[in-house]
């Protein structure tokens, strides 16, 4: 569908890649890869025709459309998120006059045996199941359904689009783009804004989707969830392996290994070749040895080994001074603004060393939580201590708002900076690869991923014991977010950390309190432990009230089975229930399916069949039948995925 010949881009005489070229095939599902600064957004927006590359081109197939959703985007006000979105259905409306106009002209012509009607059939055919695809039929629901698994609310449909944030207003442009299904979805950092909820709702639509992805992320679950092929950008060229991200680390470095051990092995070759040409090149009884080596030393194809961009940060956090056993006690606190209630209830205490994760969806609170914490902002009720001797780093989500443009990189941190430190401020600064010139740059031209790593470079003036960290691995790169990991594992203080990159909170947090519904819920164990109980709680009614009745503690043997009796009982009977629904929807596609092939063959010989075209009346019955389908396949899919997750629970296979 699309396809990348010799592009390069250079700026300021320098190359940013050189002469690199792909394809992208109809069900293609690429991670675009590299470091920041390699130049994935650059490409992007080459691919979607932002950009014109300095040499090469890139061409597309004739059928092919593109959803692009950048970093950064502009989005009109003036609509609800509602009309907003329903702007992806333009294609719909246009479609619905192609086929109303294609029916009335099939209907007014007699020449059935005519190549002229059989492409007017073709065409209101190919119009007929792209309206389908592209859920004409099913709009509102569509809509419906992409921003209810967005993480929108149904009373935010009728809100208006600048009452959101930006991350919000970044779901809206992404739910237009999935609901005009295009050919090719480009999606550069998607997860940015998303909250672990959300990620995994958009994980299960985009394995399932029907056309190409090309997404850049550094979120390493989300890539290996979803894509099946990997492109690596690294000092101007590309790297292309036919497997998801994890796989294609692994099989980059065997490669690698393997080349170095071929270079090696060819260089000693070549060293004890020349070794025997200058020992023997004037002994005329070794004259035809020596001639026969030069020759192969000539006709001997070098290898290379790939280059490798090594640079990374050198991130090691100050030593924490001691503070007491209990860092932070929060009781009863809670949270509103004016009418509009965020939490209440919370209750907790984080102690000395511990490494906590805020998880829940966005607008939970869990940022307000955490300015409360730092005290940007008051408690509406209850109390927020902070223990004895705690002394408090915070990274904040909203960089952009925090640093001033006009600084230079180096001011930046010299104007925070106190003492001794100060005279180690370009090594800091080149531990987070602000090197030479970089520490000149003015903050307003730096990359989101510059601005990250400055801001982290802040934390690093003066030791604290609690570190408040509010989305820190955004716009970070794999390596560089791997770097940060590990300094916080080392870090002998506390770490609250708000994130949803559960790669990065994996093996970092041993406790996770959720902020879901105006509450604050802790969960002991790792983010993989909270995720499967959060599946497992969220299945049904059925597991609320066994918890309700397992609570009452009477201690009474007999009743506990008879409650486990009675709770497989109901998990079977869901069980069936859904297994029936899923057979009955099967059998309804399959007749549908049956019934659609039948009237098409009737469409394209009407003769055969002796059907008068000109009566609409056929054409009506012929989408009728589709949208059956359509609306079969759905039940389909919801019931099957009910029933996996209650096969989950109940045991049952």
């Amino acid at each position: 569908m699309i396809s990348v010949n010799g592009v390069t881009v250079t700026f300021g005489g320098e190359d940013l890649f050189k002469d690199i070229s792909f394809l992208v095939g109809e069900k293609d599902r690429i991670g675009l890869v590299g470091k920041n600064g390699a130049g994935k957004s650059t490409l992007l927006k080459i691919i979607n025709s932002e950009l014109t590359p300095s040499s090469g081109s890139v061409s597309k197939s004739g059928d092919c459309t593109i959803g692009y959703l950048p970093q950064q985007m502009k989005i009109t006000d003036g609509r609800t998120v509602f009309e907003e979105t329903s702007l992806a259905f333009e294609e719909v409306l246009e479609l619905e006059k192609r086929i109303s106009a294609l029916t009335a002209e099939i209907s007014e012509r007699d020449d059935y045996h005519s190549s002229a009607y059989e492409k007017l059939l073709h065409d209101l055919t190919d119009a007929n199941d792209r309206y389908q695809i592209i859920g004409g039929a099913n709009r509102d629901a569509e809509i419906e359904k992409t921003l209810l698994g967005l993480g929108f609310k149904r009373s935010d449909f009728v809100r208006y689009t600048n009452e959101f944030s930006g991350g919000w207003r970044m779901r809206i442009e992404l739910a237009k783009i999935l609901l005009k299904h295009p050919s090719v979805m480009l999606l550069d950092e998607p997860t940015n804004h998303l909250d672990i909820e959300s990620i995994q709702w958009l994980e299960g639509y985009l394995k399932n989707y029907k056309g190409a992805v090309v997404l850049i992320s550094h979120d390493r679950k989300f890539l290996d969830t979803i894509t099946t092929r990997t492109i690596e950008i690294m000092l101007g060229h590309i790297y292309d392996y036919k497997v998801p991200y994890s796989k294609f680390v692994e099989l980059r470095r065997e490669r690698r290994e393997q080349q170095r051990a071929a270079y090696e092995n060819q260089q000693k070759m070549i060293q004890d070749t020349e070794d025997f040409i200058a020992r023997f090149r004037y002994k005329p009884t070794k004259s035809n040895q020596v001639q026969s080596r030069i020759k192969q030393l000539e006709k001997l194809d070098i290898i290379e080994v790939d280059e490798e961009d090594n640079s990374a940060l050198r991130i090691k956090f100050p030593p924490a001074p001691r503070s007491g056993q209990i860092v932070l006690e929060v009781k009863d606190a809670g949270k509103s603004f004016g009418d509009k209630h965020i939490f209440s209830g919370a209750d907790f205490i984080v102690e000395r060393g511990e490494k906590i994760a805020f998880v829940g969806r966005n607008g939970e609170g869990k940022t307000t939580f955490a300015r409360m914490i730092v005290g940007d902002t008051d408690v509406t009720r209850g109390t927020v201590r902070i223990g004895h001797n705690v002394h408090i780093g915070y990274y904040a989500q909203n960089q952009d708002d925090l640093m001033e443009g006009e600084f230079t990189v180096f001011d930046t941190l010299d104007r925070v900076a106190v003492g001794d430190i100060r005279t180690r401020l370009r090594d800091i600064l080149g531990a987070f690869l602000f090197r030479g010139e970089d520490i000149d740059k003015k903050v307003k031209v730096l990359s989101g991923g510059e601005r990250s790593r400055l801001a982290m470079a802040r934390l690093m003036l003066e030791p604290y014991n609690l570190l408040v960290l509010d989305e820190p691995t955004n716009h970070m790169d794999m390596r560089s977010k791997d770097i940060l990991k590990q300094a916080l594992q080392d870090y002998d203080g506390t770490v609250i950390v708000v994130s949803h990159d559960r790669e990065f909170l994996d093996g970092l947090v041993n406790k996770v309190y959720e902020f879901r519904d105006g509450i604050v819920k802790e969960h002991l164990g790792g983010i993989y432990d909270f995720l499967e109980k959060r599946r497992l709680e969220s299945l049904a009614d059925l597991d609320l009230k066994t918890e309700n009745i397992v609570s009452t503690g009477t201690g009474d043997v007999k009743e506990k089975s008879k409650i486990s009796y009675e709770q497989k009982k109901e998990q079977e009977r869901i069980f069936r229930k859904l297994r029936n629904e899923v057979e009955r929807a099967e059998a309804e596609i399959e007749q549908l399916e049956k019934e659609i092939e039948e009237r098409g063959e009737q469409l394209a010989h009407p003769e055969k069949y002796n059907l008068d075209l000109r009566d609409p009346a056929i054409f009506d019955a012929y989408n009728k039948l589709k949208e059956n389908l359509n609306k079969a396949m759905h039940r389909w899919e919801k019931a099957s995925e009910e029933l996996e997750a209650a096969v989950n629970v109940s045991g049952n296979i």
